[in-house]
């Protein structure tokens, strides 16, 4: 059974009387080369273990077991369970997990499902919880990489550079945790159903030691979010509005960092932010 081919899928799904969710932004592949493609990137081979996220019918599972140790595919429709256990039946190192993989602890999963093995992330992200389960795969700090096909427009952001118009909290945060690298786009015309948008494969290797030394990730990240709370304001005025500081230290610091006080947020990377969330910080303890 080839797992792209639109009329062996359609068999298969009409066989076990599956129905699409629209809300679990259910997009089947079916072009084989991009399952081909994703694996082969994302570096799996023998000694990796690898936590996939809504397999669908299991084409990238298969390309993955082909290559890594171990793939512990977690699902959240309980409709497909019959139709994975048919489609990877020639693949005993792929387990399914039914479950909600944002309601799981991520490093007690990897721990757990690929103990012994280098754990990464290779997956065909649903669009509805592509930020809040990239963030949590970064997060959980266990990872040697993470390489998932996502909307085209969130992609860019994860890699955007400072001034660009793609560029924000989240590129910064993903950024902060990891080197990003937009690989390839994927055109609606591989999927079933074909979603509205452009597709494409971003891969993060998350960082072994911080960017920056200068401040706690805490104090970082409230000034990158409230740098970034109000776009079109200046990075004075959105400071000042969003992030609580006075005005009048955040004219002095801004001179301190030699940026003029009209900069955005956007004009800033990791080193900028790292010495004005800084100095913003020593002379908040010193007035």
């Amino acid at each position: 059974m080839d797992l792209c081919n639109l009329k062996d899928i359609k068999a298969l799904l009409a066989r076990h009387g599956f129905h699409f969710s629209k809300s679990m932004g259910q997009n089947f592949l079916i072009e084989s080369w991009v399952p081909q493609q994703i694996a082969e990137a994302s570096g799996a081979g023998p000694g990796v273990g690898v936590i996939e996220v809504g397999p669908g019918i299991g084409p990238l599972t298969v390309q993955l077991a082909q290559r890594a140790d171990k793939v512990a595919a977690v699902e959240l429709d309980k409709s497909l369970l019959p139709i994975l256990s048919e489609t990877l039946a020639d693949f005993p190192n792929a387990e399914v997990i039914p479950g909600d993989v944002m309601k799981l602890d991520l490093r007690a999963l990897a721990e757990s499902h690929l103990a012994g093995l280098t754990p990464m992330v290779c997956a065909n992200l649903p669009y509805n919880i592509t930020t809040p389960v990239i963030t949590s795969f970064l997060e959980a700090g266990c990872f040697s990489a993470i390489t998932v096909m996502i909307q085209r427009e969130v992609a860019r952001r994860i890699c955007a550079a400072p001034g660009s118009s793609d560029y924000g909290a989240f590129s910064v945060f993903c950024q902060y945790y990891a080197e990003t690298e937009l690989l390839f786009d994927v055109p609606p015309e591989c999927f079933l159903p074909a979603p509205k948008v452009t597709s494409a494969v971003v891969r993060l290797v998350p960082r072994k030691t911080p960017p920056q030394t200068l401040v706690d990730d805490k104090t970082f990240f409230r000034v990158v979010k409230a740098a970034f709370a109000q776009r079109r304001k200046t990075l004075l005025n959105s400071l000042s509005s969003s992030g609580g500081y006075s005005k009048d230290l955040l004219r002095s610091v801004l001179a301190e960092c030699g940026l003029e006080e009209t900069i955005r947020g956007e004009r800033l990377g990791i080193d900028a932010f790292a010495e004005l969330a800084f100095r913003l910080q020593s002379n908040s303890k010193q007035s």
